[in-house]
């Protein structure tokens, strides 16, 4: 099992030492559901350890695997397609250095263009759907005198000169038995980082750090989210809140892990299932050591949960506001009021727990005048913490369809889906070129971080060295090769 890296294609000098380094959730969970059927499995985190192509394809080769997995899902929805850049370079650093080594490709991204995937990289095979069943499925075929590959479910690949799609493997209901990824001992932990703010308390507590998953997959249809790309719409799976907190105990008794991030794409949705997993925490002796952050959604937090919350050491919500203006709101399906908006940032942050607000810039609907309304609503929130994103037609979202159908000018790298790329390229509107968005977007990010008001926000709730800290970080001026071309 394979992450690949590629951390300087993505974040350019922000992955330095600001971005987070997460511990790969599919490789984890593939590698125990292998693990569980008496495979000998290795996984290579190409990311955390910082190595390059030719050195894990020299690790890989030497390994000698029967498979070899290359796991782009990335750490949420979006990050798959911009990983692809560092998989295809991986691919075919492997390949290079011994063609006759199989290679199964998979992920988010994968799933969107499996047939496209299989044309265009240095792959054996596809997978289109989870990953864990058709591994477990091909390794004994690949291991017969002559392999039936029509009976892997999932497999795409190649049938002499054409592309065969086998049907898809069935979603895997038992989380816990079949997708517990307890193969901690496979990771580099000395590795992980958190985010720069989740630790704006203290610094030194972004390590050590795990990320951990209470639920697969997603209820909602936003327009720009990719999330179900590998699962079908609707297909919303929970972990046994028993085994979410033996997890933590086990990462917190092991390895001294206080510092947390919860990946579900929407962690504050079920309240049976949150009350219960906050519940357990709250009643641990290391509850108040507790760091963790998770996402929700402004129509999804409960005020009188919120305390709850709080004593099970859930210190950051990250909310998707994603646009100030109601109507573009509206066509993106987030449908919520600014008045909703505001009070709930706010009863949050009542309840002791800071605020990272999700903002979008060039949603379809969205002009010059919408975009500025999006930026005064963040600015009014004061949140302690903004990501502002400008909108991509990730493959695998509604946009990507509306935006091939339309025939919009697309990146032409994968790279350039990547949100802080230099060949980034987000999404045109009717009224708005995609260099007017993205430089709406970056000028939104340096307003927003030097804004006073902010500063001294934070300065009163974090102390003088992190006010500094955001003061550093806002001195990086990401380079936009669609800005250069112009100035040029």
């Amino acid at each position: 099992m394979i992450n690949p890296g590629g951390r300087e294609k993505i974040y350019q000098d922000l992955g330095g030492d600001l971005t987070a380094i997460e511990p790969p959730l599919w490789s984890r969970l593939i590698a125990g559901h292998a693990l569980d059927r008496e495979h000998d499995v290795r996984i290579i985190d190409a990311e955390a350890l910082n190595w390059s192509p030719e050195r894990v394809a020299a690790e890989a080769v030497a390994a000698n695997p029967v498979l070899i997995a290359i796991v782009v899902f990335g750490h949420q929805p979006s990050a798959s397609t911009q990983q692809m850049a560092a998989a295809g370079e991986l691919c075919r650093a492997i390949k290079a250095e011994d063609e006759d080594l199989k290679i199964i490709i998979l992920g988010g991204h994968v799933s969107a263009l499996p047939e496209k995937t299989l044309r265009q990289e240095a792959v054996d095979y596809v997978c289109n759907g989870e990953g864990p069943l058709t591994i477990e499925a091909l390794i004994p075929a690949l291991d017969a005198d002559a392999p039936d590959l029509s009976a892997v479910p999932g497999l795409v690949w190649w049938d002499d000169d054409k592309v065969r799609q086998n049907l898809s493997a069935p979603l895997i209901t038992d989380l816990d038995k079949d997708l517990h990824g307890n193969v901690w001992h496979l990771l580099p932990m000395e590795r992980y980082r958190a985010h720069n703010w989740q630790c704006f308390e203290d610094l030194s507590g972004r390590v050590p750090y795990a990320s951990i998953y209470t639920s697969l997959g997603c209820p909602y249809k936003c327009s720009f989210c990719c999330i179900n790309a590998p699962f079908g719409t609707n297909r919303y799976r929970m972990r046994a809140p028993e085994a979410v907190v033996a997890e933590i105990d086990y990462l917190f008794n092991t390895y001294g892990v206080k510092t947390f991030k919860i990946v579900d794409e929407m962690f504050v949705l079920n309240d049976h299932h949150v009350t219960q997993i906050c519940e357990m925490l709250a009643a641990k002796p290391y509850a108040s050591e507790l760091n963790i952050w998770a996402y929700a959604r402004i129509d999804t937090v409960r005020a009188d949960r919120l305390a709850l919350l709080r004593s099970a050491g859930i210190r950051w919500l990250a909310l998707g506001i994603e646009s100030g203006s109601e109507h573009v709101r509206d066509g993106a399906e987030k449908s919520f009021s600014q008045d909703d908006i505001t009070a709930i940032v706010r009863e949050i942050q009542k309840a002791g727990i800071f605020v990272i607000g999700n903002f979008i810039f060039g949603l379809p609907d969205d002009d010059l005048d919408s975009m500025r309304e999006t930026l005064k609503l963040a600015v009014e929130l004061n949140c302690e913490f903004a990501n502002f994103y400008s909108a991509m037609a990730y493959p695998g979202s509604p946009l990507f369809t509306q935006a091939v159908e339309a025939g919009w000018e697309l990146p032409e790298n994968w790279s350039g889906f990547s949100q802080h790329s230099y060949d980034s390229l987000p999404l045109p509107t009717e009224k708005l070129s995609a260099l007017e968005v993205l430089s709406f977007r970056d000028n939104a990010f340096h307003e927003y971080f030097s804004n006073k008001r902010y500063l001294e926000m934070v300065t009163q709730r974090f102390g003088r060295e992190i006010r500094e800290h955001i003061v550093g970080m806002a001195r990086h001026r990401l380079k936009r090769q669609i800005l250069e071309e112009v100035q040029l």
